[in-house]
């Protein structure tokens, strides 16, 4: 058990750490993509166009990218893989803001449930109810 108490508490301050950077305003420029390229995809375009969508894009790449640093190797071709399903998702809402909104509600439900997992891992915290 001494050897996995290190990795806790460096996962632990990580995931606090993390939430924190995720609090904290954020560039107008979209996380996962450049704004100022040329030929946007609708999807994109209408993203870098709007705050809301822009903050969303922000919090979910956050938490993707954090995600991906703190599973296990085995598990982070399947969190990759969920990301480029949904990033297609994504593109068939071409420009339409409901849409778009809708997608990333749902992606950031099922990342949150991947940190709520991530976090039971730690001792003392406990369970967190899954999102629908």
């Amino acid at each position: 058990m001494s050897r996995t108490r290190p990795v806790i508490s460096t996962l632990a301050a990580f995931t606090l750490t993390s939430a924190l950077l995720i609090a904290l305003p954020q560039p107008l420029q979209a996380a996962s993509f450049d704004c100022r390229t040329p030929g946007l995809a609708p999807d994109e375009a209408a993203i870098c166009q709007n705050i809301d969508l822009n903050d969303m894009d922000v919090r979910m790449v956050t938490t993707f990218e954090l995600l991906r640093e703190v599973l296990p190797m085995g598990s982070r071709g399947a969190l990759e893989a969920s990301q480029i399903e949904w990033l297609e998702k994504r593109r068939a809402c071409e420009a339409n803001l409901d849409c778009l909104a809708a997608a990333y509600a749902s992606r950031m439900a099922e990342l949150r449930n991947g940190v709520g997992e991530v976090l039971s891992l730690i001792e003392g915290v406990p369970p967190i109810q899954k999102v629908n």
